[in-house]
């Protein structure tokens, strides 16, 4: 039994030195003074107060992607012991002593340094040279824009590392799939490739685009295994679901993963939750939750509410009115009621408080014991500090002409009798009998007289109104919108009669406690539509650019200058690299075709395992360019040069596979080959000219002279190789 004892225990392992190679060199190319500048850097401004919210637990709300990539950029001021205690309010500000700058810039710089023998990988694994993998790899790492991205806290850098993962990992899996299927390996690098791209969606939304390339291609693949007949059914099943359990199942589950994990570490107030339903704000600890804490859960006749418009937009906003009345004539000669204006006040005030009453009792307050309000129910709303009750008739909106105006009435003693009866209509009910409900009930008020719904039209009012937002009669037969959905804020039960007692009891804080708490899902789900439709700001930026821009580099950024020497960081693309890959990526295109209407005509140029490497390359790399550039042209928001990395990542890819292919395969005599080659060494000495180059501007740590920066200008990039060569 013992035997295996008076042998010695070897382990064996193939280590590829390239890989160690280029990993070690990625390494320090990004590494290098990781710390310098320990200054603000352009975009570190905006991510550095995402970092401080995470290391104070506070919520906040970013547009522009889902929250792993800020928890991942946070672990890193974690790990170096941030406390988040630092003013992000101006590029180029000294970072101060407790801010652990080489600990919140290291994940971007690792994960910039991987990609480099991950281009190497992905070249191998795609069937091309160990030649053409190593020039990949090599121009990853020379590329000066890839450079001055990883090497700051920003996470185009993440991005791409998960984009090429995801690539790597189906490609391994897809090499693996014809030897051993439903082996280990199989398995590892299959689940790998859906992780790879939820982690790739889950640093910013445009990873979505690499995400349903890798299931395009993915899906041709599994199509080709339906029509496998070797292949029974159970088998060809087993497959299909692996593949929709790994690709389908896996990232969705790990998209879930990451919010749920980010709610957990934000659960305090901050500036950022107003934008959130009372709901969600009343589940996050301070703010409204302490304002809120107490509150009856049920509206009962008598009940003194504030009501708030769900949709808040353009800012969120409560119902509101004031001692003014509307003007009797509008600058545009129409008339009003010159009733007392109901506006969208976008503060807290006591203005903002009403008393639901019933409109067959006098009493303003809270009978014994307390009846509920329920859907369907006819109620008045009663100003509180004024008494007057919400009113609409047959009078044009200020600002919304087919609209009604809305108002508390004033009687006048005119032929203008009021009309204040609203039916209460619970929005997201779960049966007719339900109550209405302290934050929870989303509700719509219809007139009774002229079935229009409270609405809030978003716009402002002028200065008679206070600029104050306006608030309209809808008809309900124009359909549902959220701008017509109320819902109760802060509530109490009245218990004073008498208006001065009333007054003073508007501004004391309830008692009661009603437990309010949001499932996961429902504030998952209420995060998730806040980040999709909340507005980008559109506004022209000193360094914004156009997706024309970036294919001929005409723009650069300006990410960071000396404040006493003339050392400065730009970020600049290697103008050779850049050049050849949209070469490249032309050429490609054009082979393809030429190719694929010969095939046509029967006539095949290329034996078919090299035609199906050619096909592969193009689809994940000319594809991966393709579905990573083209849709900026259709987005509305400022746009950077730092958003066509991804984009060029893929071309970099393809660039040197284009390269090996006119060598086996278009230049066919000997002399011709040498020559080629002896060309893509010239130019490849080149690329690494320009990399020596600009490198005093991809790491600010060389002061440089009026003349040297002027020869450094993108324009006259090529004159430095003229010169050179």
């Amino acid at each position: 039994m013992l035997g295996f004892l008076k042998r010695p225990v070897v382990v064996t392992a193939d280590i590829n030195l390239n890989v160690v190679a280029l990993t070690a060199v990625g390494l320090l190319s990004r590494l290098w003074q990781l710390a310098y500048p320990r200054a603000v850097v352009f975009d570190e401004v905006y991510y550095g107060q995402y970092i401080s919210f995470y290391m104070k637990r506070i919520f906040f709300l970013d547009g522009s992607g889902p929250p792993f990539g800020h928890m991942l950029l946070a672990l890193g001021g974690y790990l170096g012991g941030f406390d988040g205690n630092f003013l992000w309010n101006r590029i180029g500000a000294e970072y101060s002593s407790n801010v652990p700058v080489w600990s919140l810039r290291l994940l971007p710089a690792l994960t910039g340094a991987l990609s480099v023998p991950m281009a190497y990988q992905i070249l191998l694994e795609l069937g091309f040279s160990h030649c053409a993998a190593m020039g990949a790899a090599l121009l990853m790492l020379i590329e000066n824009a890839l450079i001055t991205q990883s090497r700051l806290m920003l996470l185009e850098s993440v991005l791409i590392f998960f984009n090429l993962l995801a690539v790597l990992s189906y490609l391994k899996f897809s090499n693996s799939q014809k030897q051993r299927p439903f082996s280990l390996s199989w398995w590892f690098w299959l689940m790998l490739t859906g992780v790879a791209c939820s982690c790739a969606v889950g640093v910013k939304y445009v990873g979505v685009f690499t995400y349903l390339l890798v299931l395009a291609v993915a899906s041709v693949h599994a199509w080709h295994l339906i029509g496998d007949r070797t292949l029974s059914h159970v088998r060809v099943l087993c497959h299909l679901l692996a593949r929709a359990a790994a690709l389908l199942v896996v990232p969705a589950l790990m998209y879930l993963l990451f919010f749920y994990v980010h709610l957990i570490l934000v659960y305090r107030s901050g500036p950022h939750d107003q934008v959130m339903s009372s709901a969600f704000q009343a589940s996050l600890e301070g703010g409204l939750a302490r304002i809120t804490q107490g509150q009856p859960l049920e509206v009962a006749y008598g009940s003194q509410v504030t009501l708030k418009n769900v949709f808040g937009k353009p800012v969120p906003c409560w119902l509101h009115s004031h001692q003014s009345t509307y003007p009797m004539i509008y600058e545009n000669g129409r008339g009003s009621s010159h009733q007392q204006q109901v506006t969208c006040y976008p503060f807290k005030d006591v203005n903002n408080w009403w008393i639901v009453k019933d409109p067959g009792r006098h009493q303003l307050v809270v009978g014994s014991p307390p009846r509920p309000v329920r859907h369907g129910d006819v109620v008045q709303l009663v100003h509180g500090m004024t008494t007057r009750f919400l009113n609409t008739h047959d009078v044009a909106a200020p600002l919304s002409p087919h609209s009604q105006e809305v108002s508390c009435y004033v009687d006048y003693n005119i032929s203008m009798p009021s009309q204040n009866l609203w039916r209460l209509d619970i929005v997201n009910r779960e049966s007719d009998a339900d109550v209405w409900k302290t934050i929870l009930s989303e509700v719509r008020l219809v007139h009774v007289n002229t079935s229009v719904a409270l609405k809030l039209s978003g716009a402002h009012l002028p200065d008679w109104g206070f600029r104050q937002l306006e608030v309209v009669g809808e008809k309900v037969s124009r359909g549902y919108h959220e701008s017509m959905v109320w819902n109760v804020e802060e509530h109490r039960y009245g218990k004073s009669q008498e208006q001065k007692e009333r007054e003073l009891e508007l501004h004391s804080p309830a008692q009661m406690d009603v437990s309010r708490n949001l499932s996961f899902m429902a504030r998952f789900l209420e995060l998730q539509w806040r980040m999709l439709t909340v507005k980008s700001d559109g506004s022209e930026h000193k360094y914004s650019s156009s997706p024309l821009d970036w294919v001929t580099l005409d723009t650069s950024i300006a990410y960071w200058l000396h404040p006493r020497t003339s050392a400065q960081i730009h970020l600049l693309g290697n103008v050779v690299i850049w050049a050849s890959a949209s070469l490249a990526t032309v050429v490609y295109a054009l082979l393809f075709l030429w190719y694929l209407l010969r095939r046509r005509r029967s006539i095949r140029d290329l034996p078919e395992d090299s035609w199906l490497r050619w096909v592969l390359a193009g689809a994940l790399c000319a594809g991966g360019w393709a579905v990573n550039y083209l849709p900026f042209f259709m987005m509305e928001k400022t746009l950077f040069l730092y958003h066509y990395l991804p984009a060029l990542t893929f071309q970099i890819l393809l660039l040197p596979a284009v390269l090996q292919h006119i060598s086996d395969h278009l230049c066919r005599s000997p002399p011709l080959r040498s020559l080629f080659s002896a060309l893509v060494v010239a130019w490849y000495s080149c690329a690494c000219h320009v990399f020596i180059t600009l490198r005093p501007l991809t790491y600010g740590d060389k002061s440089l002279s009026p003349s040297e920066l002027k020869a450094l200008r993108w324009k006259d990039s090529w004159d430095i190789l003229i010169r050179k060569y």
